[in-house]
């Protein structure tokens, strides 16, 4: 007999997180497995990779009025006579509309969010909020299941959440999943009294998947700079992934007469002022934002260097894909980049400024022995995690 499962996501956009689900949902027996997944947001990169046995649910009908500009969504909620529903739809807009945290914003606007949401009808052997935040409160509030997990795909701490708002949920769940061992390490000094829930299940990738998808040509917005360094990052322009910190590393390489050219797959709400830090800088011919790919690795492929600048990470999916393709790889010292480097045998782990970024850079482009090393080394690593799957199947039994 199968199992019911349900996964919420906000949407497949783009991000670790979700490439994260949809590597997970390839793997899945769905002989023993009957799967259901709910979207906030049916449009984005990853839409055409969901598997056909993967049912996606309708958004609810509130919902739609919810996501419209807020005079249209009040609008259409008044002449539908949801006077309660456009209190909330304002309140969820003053509360994300003031200073501060983005975190905070979503966990304590939740409450005006969750009214336009009705329990979902079908009943489910395990719920999984595959998201931290709204995934999690969804799952805990809106679904009905016999088990409920939450995934944790980031260093707690650093997403400046409350903790107190997340305790309350995280107690209505049956398990607590995290992609990393120090990422595990800090939801238990965070949760001690959740510690018994929590499992590390590293992100799913295919290295047979991904050779073969990297063989694709890439599109013309990629041309190999044949007489320089091609270097690669992948990541949302957003602070966490400290672009910005690129952007300079790249000016230091290009006035000490280093012909690069940096390239970042990925895009967000910090596309405007990278756009202007390029220009200020007159990098606009070493440095370029393409924007969002659903098929990254002919661009990692074909890019002599892969590098990380972020400011924090869970266990990013990007290193693990540029490990596969044996690209020499420079990663900042965030908290779980020992999780994936290790400095000078598979890669190298720099300070987070962009100087020390470059000096890392500059090392890997005068020193062709220590990239072929690197690469070598890469090369006899074990690197597929398909075998993750049964961790999952654990949780479910």
């Amino acid at each position: 007999m199968t199992k019911k499962l349900l996964f919420v996501i906000p949407s497949l956009t783009s991000g670790g997180g979700e490439r994260s689900l949809i590597n997970l949902l390839s793997q899945i027996d769905y002989n023993a497995y009957e799967v259901d997944l709910f979207l906030l947001n049916h449009e984005g990169l990853f839409m055409e990779f969901i598997p056909p046995e993967v049912n996606v649910l309708p958004v609810p009908k509130h919902y739609k009025r919810f996501v419209l500009p807020l005079p249209k969504a009040v609008l259409k909620l008044l002449l539908a006579g949801h006077f309660t529903l456009v209190y909330h739809r304002l309140m969820f807009s003053l509360k994300n509309r003031g200073a501060g945290n983005d975190s905070v914003k979503e966990q304590y606007s939740w409450k005006h969010l969750s009214c336009f949401f009705h329990i979902l009808p079908k009943k489910y052997d395990t719920a999984i909020g595959f998201l931290e935040k709204t995934s999690i409160y969804f799952c805990v509030e809106k679904a009905k299941a016999k088990s409920k997990i939450g995934w944790i795909h980031i260093d707690y701490d650093k997403l400046g959440m409350d903790p107190v708002f997340d305790e309350r949920y995280f107690e209505q769940l049956q398990h607590l999943v995290t992609v990393s061992e120090e990422c595990a390490n800090i939801l238990v000094k965070r949760f001690p009294e959740q510690d018994h829930k929590v499992n590390v299940i590293h992100n799913i990738v295919s290295p047979v998947l991904i050779k073969q998808l990297a063989m694709q040509n890439p599109p013309d917005d990629f041309s190999s700079n044949e007489d320089g360094i091609n270097i690669l990052s992948i990541g949302r322009l957003h602070p966490q992934k400290a672009f910005e910190l690129a952007i300079e590393a790249c000016k230091e390489l290009v006035d000490k007469g280093y012909n690069v050219r940096w390239s970042i797959i990925g895009d967000g709400e910090e596309r405007q002022k990278l756009t202007q830090m390029i220009r200020h800088y007159g990098l606009q011919d070493h440095f370029r934002l393409l924007g969002l790919r659903s098929n990254p690795y002919p661009y990692i492929q074909r890019a002599d260097l892969y590098v990380q600048t972020s400011r924090f990470e869970g266990k990013s999916i990007a290193i693990d894909e540029a490990k596969i393709l044996k690209k020499p790889i420079v990663v900042t010292n965030f908290s779980t980049a020992r999780d994936q480097i290790r400095h000078g045998f598979d890669g190298l782990i720099v300070d987070m400024n962009p100087s020390a970024i470059a000096a890392g850079i500059e090392q890997l482009i005068a020193d062709r022995g220590l990239r072929a090393r690197l690469s070598d080394n890469l090369g006899q690593l074990e690197l597929g995690t398909e075998d993750e799957i049964y961790k999952f199947y654990n949780l479910l039994a």
